[in-house]
Formats: structure tokens, sequence, C-alpha cells
């Protein structure tokens, strides 16, 4: 099937939005790139020489609780410096006033593990000035051990080591809710949107939702893609026909696909105004 002739018409899109009732958004680390924080798989997928993907894993955890923590402390950190964008308030306000509409996040910007402060990983909550490289980042400065001693520990038993409350490369979801989502994406005829934000697609099971809604609703469903790679030749040839693919910045993009129905940004004070 030839794609979309269309596949990066805003007009066209907008035209397609006015005839969607249920939205799904799938969204991934791009979405919160612009905040700035980096992704797994784009320019900041390395942590001091680790591939990020291969840290997030249990044979990571396994091997070296300390070195996991100390990454997801710094994570942490960050991510709780960073201010969400105009993406965020973007899906927020379309959620305002889409009352059928379900977003799904890889994304783990904030862990809801709320843990005090540990001297161990002190160096994870170091904040400099953006022109000073952050030491923890540097892979010649070496990085002591962590001895399991001294990393948090169950609250109850005071034994047993607590992890990081994510779920990592390898992991199932959780199957009540992956049954709500797919339930949900069922009803009503299916799913007339799908906004695949800031994903590679790569991720299983949400790169495969897209696909569920696609199914739920037969050739009427669109998904667009939204990322900085959406637009190249390999991406777009993999369209459906009634399929979308818009590159760039996926704040500053999903404001202009989401103008008609959220209306124009007006800053943080007043969000979108229609």
């Amino acid at each position: 099937m030839a794609p979309n002739p269309e596949y990066n018409s805003i007009p066209a899109f907008h035209a397609k939005l006015a005839r969607s009732r249920r939205i799904l958004a799938v969204c991934g680390a791009g979405l919160s790139a612009a905040s700035g924080l980096a992704t797994f798989r784009g320019a900041g997928g390395l942590w001091r020489n680790y591939d990020a993907t291969a840290l997030a894993s249990i044979q990571a955890w396994e091997k070296d609780p300390g070195l996991v923590w100390m990454f997801y402390a710094y994570r942490r950190h960050m991510a709780l410096q960073a201010k969400p964008n105009k993406g965020h308030y973007a899906l927020a306000a379309l959620a305002k006033r889409n009352t059928d509409f379900m977003c799904l996040t890889q994304n783990v910007d904030t862990l809801q593990l709320r843990l005090p402060a540990l001297p161990a990983l002190a160096p994870a909550a170091i904040t400099l000035p953006p022109s000073e490289p952050h030491p923890l980042l540097d892979p010649s400065t070496p990085l002591p051990p962590i001895p399991p001693a001294d990393l948090p520990h169950c609250p109850r038993c005071a034994t047993a080591l607590l992890r990081p409350a994510v779920v990592w490369f390898g992991e199932p979801l959780d199957a009540a809710m992956l049954d709500a989502v797919d339930a949900w994406i069922a009803r009503d005829g299916g799913v007339d949107l799908v906004l695949v934000v800031g994903t590679s697609g790569l991720v299983w099971p949400a790169a495969g939702f897209a696909e569920r809604a696609r199914r739920s609703a037969g050739l009427g469903t669109s998904v667009v893609h939204v990322n900085l790679d959406a637009e190249d030749a390999d991406n777009v040839r993999k369209l459906g026909r009634e399929d979308f693919a818009f590159a760039g910045d996926a704040g500053e993009v999903l404001a202009a696909l989401l103008e008609p129905v959220i209306g124009k940004w007006e800053g943080e004070e007043r969000g979108f105004v229609r």
C-alpha cells in the first residue's frame, strides 16, 4: 500500500483531526528531550561509556546494583530539575478538551520511589552550570564501587535491596494494565487517531499499541508519527494510506498539529487558549 501522498500536510492532518472522536497517544523519550532529558537511543544514550539500555536491565542489576542505582539517581536528579515542555502541555490540553483520549508513556521522568538522600549516591545530585561538565559523566573520572550495605534496603525486612521503581528491558508490564488498555482501544468501534510521539517505535509492548488500534478500527485509523526522523525516506515508506509523519521537535510539532482543538500557546501561565 502506498503512503499517504499528504503524509506531512498539516491541513490534511487537521481535516482528519476534525473527524476523530477517539484519540490515543503513545509517547517516548523524545517528548522529554526538549526538557533537557537525554533519550536512551539518541545522542545521550551513553552514560560513562555504558549503553544506557544495558544498564536498564535485570542483568545489570544483578552484576552491579550500585552502578545501576547511581545511574538512576543521576537520571532522577536531572528529571527533578526539568520542566514540562510545550508538548506535555499540549497533551494535557487535549485531555481536557477530548474526554475520549488516552495517553500512554514509556518515560520514567520521575521515579515513583521517594528515598532520603544517601551519602553513597550524593555524586548524582550535583548541580553544575550548563557550561561545566558533570564529573559523573566523565568516564575518565573513577567511580568508586558502592557496597550493597550503602544502598537502599527494604524498610520492612531491612535486608533485601530495593531497586529503582521502573520496568526494565526484558520485563513484562502489569497484565491488568495491559488488559485495560486493550479494552479501551477496542471499545466503541476502535480508535480514530494514534499519536506516536518521540519514540522510535521499537520498544514493546508499547510499540504494538498503534497496530492494535489500527486493527480495532480497520483502514480508518490514522497513525501519526512525530519525531526527529519521522520524515526520513525509510520511515515514510512504512506509512499506511491514512498515516502521517511530521519531523521536528515534539513540543513544537504537537502544538501546531493540535491547534484546532487546544488553541494557541500563550506561555506557561495561560497555556493553550482557544
